[in-house]
């Protein structure tokens, strides 16, 4: 029930006057939900501050994008979207680009070499080994201290070639490093 009692100030309008004032109909303003200031008899009064207040708390909420369940979405996404293309773009045409170089031979990838390079230190593991048997059938009369001083640095040379498959990724780093010095 509308109070009496309050006196109208100058400074208050009518919902007529303020839609008068602000441009639009009387309807319009009805929609845009302002808070009545005070109410004398069956007459609402509205000030500039409560109808600036309502359109600035409308126009936030206007200029915030909400999906279907009424969350707010980033007003960036877009933006977002677009430089995450362009980056998974680049990625893909680097890759495509190393591929092209792989299948040119003129990049060999590195667990490519690691197991390469395993398998020529196997092969030549086994080949070192049969150097003291041959030695023993084309000399029958070589020395057996001779023979046995050529296994103990045969057995050394194989353990170095079987543990060149392991030493890869420290030697790249030395070779990236060298690389580096370079160009600086």
């Amino acid at each position: 029930m509308a109070n009496t009692s309050i006196t109208r100030q100058p400074f208050w309008l009518n919902k007529t006057r303020m839609a008068e004032s602000l441009g639009i109909s009387v309807q319009a303003f009805d929609k845009w939900g302002v808070d009545a200031v005070a109410k004398v008899g069956r007459e609402s009064f509205y000030d500039v501050r409560s109808v600036l207040d309502n359109r600035l708390k409308h126009q936030g909420v206007k200029q915030q994008p909400t999906g279907p369940d009424g969350e707010n979405l980033d007003p960036l996404i877009e933006y977002r979207l677009l430089q995450e293309r362009l980056r998974l773009t680049g990625a893909q045409a680097d890759a495509q680009e190393r591929k092209n170089k792989v299948q040119d031979k003129d990049l060999v990838p590195v667990g490519f070499m690691v197991f390469a390079l395993g398998r020529l230190s196997a092969m030549l593991g086994s080949t070192l080994d049969t150097i003291p048997k041959s030695l023993k059938r084309k000399h029958p009369d070589i020395a057996i201290r001779h023979l046995e001083a050529l296994e103990r640095e045969i057995a050394v040379t194989r353990n170095e070639a079987a543990g060149l498959s392991e030493a890869i990724p420290e030697i790249l780093d030395d070779y990236i490093a060298t690389l580096d010095e370079g160009v600086g």
